[in-house]
Order: structure tokens, then sequence, then C-alpha cells
């Protein structure tokens, strides 16, 4: 029988490599968040899964209920700004819903199938909102993505809504406008008075001293600023 050979003290390189081997053979949850849901290629299936967890039974569409656990999810509240954005890569035609072709294509085209994914890119979706024609496209799909589909106009209640979150930051006369169509009563606004409220806000001072009274602009806007006018004078 051969001598028996003395056990080896194990050195400190061994040490460390036990403890890699032991690291990467275990999976972790933060392991599979992090590599699974965030550093790993962009996929379909994954994708379809994840809308699966949302979508109403009935329609198959992401309904009501499953957009307030989405809100959740993704921790922004459902009237916060970047779901407009959210809502408008994915060229979703209803407020309120997202069908699974929407989702797939929009989700697809952000490389993005999982929370993890989507939250890493909020902050790029707020960033597109300072891009002058980028937030027009989105300001213009606000009003069709929110207006009842049987209506050619937005209720007010609706358009009140968008327009604080759209203008109600960067208008310096957002407040009086505002102050100005609830005292006429507005009902709706329609689709060449909601273009032009944009490009009112964007070109004209807010003195109204370069407001041209002969100018194209729809009527509500002109009695704005003679509104406005009675205001300051």
């Amino acid at each position: 029988m051969p001598p028996r050979r003395k056990r080896r003290s194990p050195t400190a390189d061994d040490c460390k490599a036990k403890k890699t081997r032991k690291s990467t053979n275990v999976p972790t949850a933060y392991t599979d968040l992090t590599e699974t849901s965030y550093h790993s290629a962009f996929s379909a299936k994954r994708c379809l899964a994840w809308f699966e967890e949302y979508k109403d039974k009935d329609s198959g569409s992401l309904g009501p209920d499953g957009m307030e656990k989405f809100c959740e999810d993704i921790g922004v509240e459902p009237e916060n700004i970047v779901m407009l954005v959210i809502a408008w890569k994915l060229e979703a035609y209803q407020m309120g819903f997202f069908t699974i072709q929407e989702w797939m294509k929009g989700m697809t085209s952000l490389q993005v199938d999982s929370i993890n994914k989507l939250q890493g890119k909020l902050d790029y979706l707020r960033s597109l909102l300072n891009d002058p024609p980028t937030f027009k496209q989105i300001y213009r799909f606000a009003f069709d993505f929110a207006r009842e589909k049987d209506k050619r106009g937005l209720d007010y209640d609706i358009a009140r809504t968008l327009l604080r979150l759209l203008l109600g930051r960067q208008w310096v006369l957002y407040n009086s406008f505002q102050q100005f169509l609830d005292q006429i009563n507005c009902k709706v606004v329609n689709k060449d008075q909601w273009c032009n409220i944009l490009e009112f806000s964007r070109t004209i001072l807010p003195d109204l001293s370069n407001h041209d009274e002969d100018g194209a602009w729809p009527v509500m806007l002109d009695e704005f600023v003679d509104w406005l006018r009675s205001q300051y004078s």
C-alpha cells in the first residue's frame, strides 16, 4: 500500500477560486434580475409573456385594471406624462388600453421586454419631451389618443388635464389660459384649436406684443388675447 500523502493546507488562492465557483454555480435572484431581465438581448417571447401578466382575459388587450398594475410595477403614476410618451411609442389607439400588436411593436422598437428594462428607459423617454419636433408629435398624438372615438372634439375635462401635463410647466401664460377657458365655460376643444394652442404658446410673447389681430389664429385664441389684455388694463 502506497504511503498516505499529507493533505495540503488550502491557500488564499484556493479559497478565492472556490468562492468564485460557488457564486457562479448558484443562481440568485439578483443574478436573474440583472443578467436575464436587464443585460440580456431582447426576447420577443419574454416580451409576450410580460404582456400576458397584464392582459384582460376577455378582451385579450391590456385594459384599465392591467394598466394600473403595469404602472405600479414600473413605479410610475398613471397620470405621469411619461405614460403618454410610452403610449406614443406604442402608437396606442385608445387611452387606457394597449393591444398585443401595439405592445409588441412598441416594446420591440424600444428593445424592452421586462420591468427593469423599461425602468431603465424612463429617463430617455422623458428626454424626448425636450426635443421640440418630437414634443410636437407627442402633443398632436395626445388629441386622438384621448378623444372618444365617436366624437370629433376632445372633452374639455380631458383637454384640461392634458394641457396641464404638456404645457403647464413651459408656457408662461398657461395659468391665464386655463382661467380663460374656465370662464368661458369651454365644453370641447377641436383639433384645430388643440394644434394652434401649442403654436401660440411657442410664438406669442407673454406681453402679447407680437400678436397680429389679422393673423390666422382660431377665434378662441383671439378671444383669449382680448380677455388677457382686459386683465392687464
